[in-house]
């Protein structure tokens, strides 16, 4: 029998790809996001029993219909992939009170929004084991690129928070693991979609600091979602609390 796995963010990037690959491997996806013609588009493309469902994680009530809308189908779930995200740079003089609030309600309290009306759902209940959280991170948490500092403070904060959820809810049944991803991108990726000055200046501040954007390794989504996939097959007496993955660069 195959995995009930309710992703964020699936509308297109790493959940797209997520949700494409699950659904191929035979499992039910649950497809998340802010935007519903994006994730019924995904949804109508695998088919069924796979569904769509609005939700936009920084907004409480949102969440809390989505799984409710869920429970009424699935009354338990094997994984929730916390995927959605926003990435953005800017300096903390230039910053708006719109970016910090969109950043952090979308990287920070959408994955624990999600994560408290999803653990009813993934409670291990009448023999069935315990589910599965997997909490997309980035490599911007270690590698402290500048202008990024919002961006990954709510990362490095979220890799804290799965570390102490995993002893937290080991007595559930429910497993926690953060996947730390590095740069990605698939055919539909043409940019960042910063504005040009924005960008400009993320590349000279970088490049003071010695990092050069342009020479860093992209990964397909493609390539990434078989990391999540080992994630998911880890055995039950099993945890792994941290997957790093980083970007190489291609061979000529």
């Amino acid at each position: 029998m195959g995995k009930i796995i309710a992703i964020t963010g699936a509308g297109d990037g790493l959940g797209r790809a997520l949700a494409r690959r699950f659904a191929a491997d035979g499992e039910t996806v649950i497809l998340l996001g802010r935007t519903a013609s994006k994730i019924e588009a995904v949804a109508a493309e695998i088919g069924g029993p796979h569904f769509a469902v609005q939700c936009d994680v920084t907004d409480a009530a949102s969440v809390e219909a989505a799984f409710a809308t869920i429970a009424a189908r699935h009354p338990h779930i094997d994984v929730l992939i916390n995927n959605a995200g926003v990435f953005e740079p800017f300096k903390l003089a230039d910053v708006r009170p719109d970016q910090i609030e969109t950043l952090v309600g979308t990287n920070l309290s959408g994955p624990i929004l999600c994560a408290h009306y999803a653990l009813p759902l993934l409670r291990a209940h009448q023999g069935a084991p315990g589910g599965h959280i997997i909490n997309v991170t980035s490599e911007s948490a270690s590698v402290k690129m500048p202008m990024l500092w919002l961006y990954a403070g709510t990362k490095h904060a979220l890799e804290l928070i799965s570390d102490m959820w995993a002893r937290e809810l080991d007595a559930e049944g429910v497993r926690v693991t953060v996947v730390r991803a590095g740069q990605m991108y698939d055919e539909t990726k043409t940019g960042s979609g910063w504005p040009a000055d924005v960008a400009q200046q993320f590349a000279l501040e970088t490049a003071k600091v010695g990092i050069n954007v342009r020479d860093r390794g992209v990964s397909h989504y493609n390539s990434v979602t078989d990391a999540f996939r080992a994630v998911l097959d880890t055995p039950p007496d099993l945890h792994i609390g941290m997957v790093a993955l980083s970007a190489r660069r291609r061979l000529a």
